[in-house]
């Protein structure tokens, strides 16, 4: 047999495990060749149940030892990995696990395979505790039943590590493959299945979003923040238990026409309404709550309107924002009261007054300190707030307004402070109609360095609550610190809320020299004049046109 560099040899163990082949054995062909090859004592040969190699006591304690099959290792190696097959009454158990060489796969040896091994006689022990040899079968194409007579069968399994029973000899692969696919395919259907009932359930969250029926009950206050999309505004609903689902709200606002028309704010809602009942309710102004509109002119006290009517103050529109309405169908507010005890008694920055306006709110009459400070607009104040803060609210809010119009930057350009030029602009705001605004103002620059008074009607009337320009000799003489034909300068406060073109022409006044000015047309308009004697006939203009 040639010697194959890398190939595993099966090779019979003498009757000692630790003997050598003689060099001149007539079987190894003479000194040198390939099957002069030393077994380390350490291997076992291969022997078949029974088989002896001697007489006496030796040779029964051997035959009772599990045969072993050797696999010699590559040249090189001095120590064979073995595989031992115990049979008996001892169970089938691999020993060892046989070691790929390193310099590449296991090639079989060519031939048949009957050749692989070396015959060895049979042993007379074998009937005593082996069983019967068993009988030569019918041949089969592949060689399975040849090995099964011949033990390369065994061979072979153990070579695969684990011992072969007929069964599972016998047994096609694709059978054993088949028995791994099915349990896979079960559980890739169990895994569908599952995935699929979830994914029916979100779409059916979404075809059909859950609801409540019928208009709810109770009253619970829900936010619209500025830039809120329909969803935005049904999830502020459902975590107020208002509606069941934000989609669901969604689909209700694209449905009526006027959805997209919910403003921000509060609302007074009801709990657990149905989509479609919520959507109706946040359109019907009615259901709004924390709102109060300021107009130009606004002061924060009430004041006499035509005839008995009373025009509401700034303390007024914000207690009535303050107003809440609980389960129970009470309605509760801030009161004016409380409102002007909170404005005298808190400090001015706590109530939102503005760096620049803080030196001439804390020197103003402390019941007017706040007067002027709260711009035209729409206000939100939440539903329920406590008195300091729904004016800090109303005050901070306004005060963005004020300052966006230029008031901080543009007010050093006529000699005034901000607050100065708040007082000019609200002057002009009851004194006459916009389009005058810018010669008003005007006028006031052009008294206060002469030194001028003022003598307007609108100081006079401003602490006794009227919007009137008609004034009395005696309201002219009475003496206080907003009477401008007795003071000079300017009032301590603006009389009343200062809109952005009132505000505008303070900034930024007509150029002219103009002092005086009186109304002389029925539209509201004004004669200016720069010397008395053309101020007297303007008077007089007025007069006959029945306007003075």
């Amino acid at each position: 047999m040639s010697r194959d560099v890398g190939r595993p040899r099966l090779v019979p163990m003498s009757s000692s495990a630790g003997s050598e082949h003689r060099r001149d054995s007539p079987t190894t062909g003479g000194a040198g060749t390939d099957a002069d090859v030393r077994i380390p004592r350490r291997s076992r040969g291969l022997r078949r149940p029974g088989e002896a190699t001697g007489d006496g006591p030796a040779t029964r304690r051997r035959d009772w030892e599990a045969p072993t099959t050797a696999l010699a290792a590559p040249d090189g190696e001095d120590e064979a990995v073995t595989d031992t097959m115990r049979r008996g009454h001892a169970p089938e158990v691999p020993s060892r696990v046989a070691l790929p060489h390193p310099s590449g796969p296991v090639r079989r040896p060519e031939g048949p395979r009957e050749q692989r091994t070396h015959p060895v006689p049979a042993s007379p022990a074998r009937a005593a505790w082996a069983p019967a040899a068993p009988t030569a079968p019918t041949p089969t194409s592949d060689g399975r039943d040849r090995d099964r007579e011949t033990g390369a069968g065994d061979l072979d399994v153990l070579g695969g590590l684990v011992p072969a029973s007929d069964a599972a000899r016998d047994e096609p692969p694709p059978a054993r493959r088949r028995r791994l696919v099915w349990p896979v395919v079960a559980a890739v259907l169990v895994l569908a299945l599952a995935g699929g009932a979830f994914f029916a359930r979100d779409l059916w969250g979404v075809v059909f979003p859950p609801d409540f029926s019928g208009p709810g009950s109770g009253h619970v206050v829900v936010q619209v923040a500025d830039g809120d999309s329909t969803r935005d505004i049904g999830a502020s609903l459902v975590s107020a238990g208002v509606v069941a689902s934000a989609r669901g709200f969604g689909q209700a606002a694209e449905d009526d026409p006027r959805g997209r028309g919910i403003q921000p704010g509060f609302y007074d809602m009801a709990r657990q309404m149905s989509a479609a009942e919520a959507v109706t309710r946040m359109l019907d102004p009615a259901a709004r709550l924390g709102r109060l509109e300021v107009r130009g002119g606004t002061q924060l006290d009430d004041t006499a309107g035509v005839g008995n009517a009373r025009v509401p103050g700034v303390l007024s529109l914000i207690s009535a924002a303050t107003c809440v309405v609980d389960d129970s169908g009470q309605r509760r507010c801030v009161s004016v009261d409380d409102l002007r005890r909170a404005m005298v008694g808190t400090d001015p920055a706590q109530l939102g007054v503005p760096d620049w306006a803080l030196d001439g709110v804390r020197r103003a009459p402390v019941e007017r300190r706040l007067e002027g400070l709260v711009a035209p607009g729409n206000y939100d104040v939440r539903p329920g707030s406590d008195a300091v803060s729904a004016l800090a609210t109303v005050v901070r809010t306004s005060a963005a307004t004020l300052e966006s119009a230029g008031v901080v930057t543009k007010a050093a350009a006529n000699n005034v402070t901000p607050y100065q030029a708040l007082i000019v602009g609200s002057i002009a705001e009851r004194e006459g109609i916009e389009s005058d605004f810018p010669r008003i103002t005007r006028v006031v620059y052009n008294r206060l360095p002469i030194p001028m008074r003022l003598q307007m009607d609108s100081t006079i009337n401003y602490p006794l609550d009227r919007q009137t320009l008609l004034t009395t000799p005696v309201d002219r003489a009475t003496p206080g610190p907003y009477n401008t034909y007795l003071n000079f300068g300017l009032p301590p406060t603006p009389l009343g809320a200062v809109s952005t073109p009132a505000l505008t022409a303070a900034l930024t006044p007509d150029v002219g020299a103009w002092v005086y000015f009186v109304k002389c047309e029925k539209d509201g308009s004004s004669c200016f004049a720069v010397a008395p004697e053309e101020h007297d006939a303007n008077r007089r203009l007025a007069q006959a046109r029945g306007v003075y």
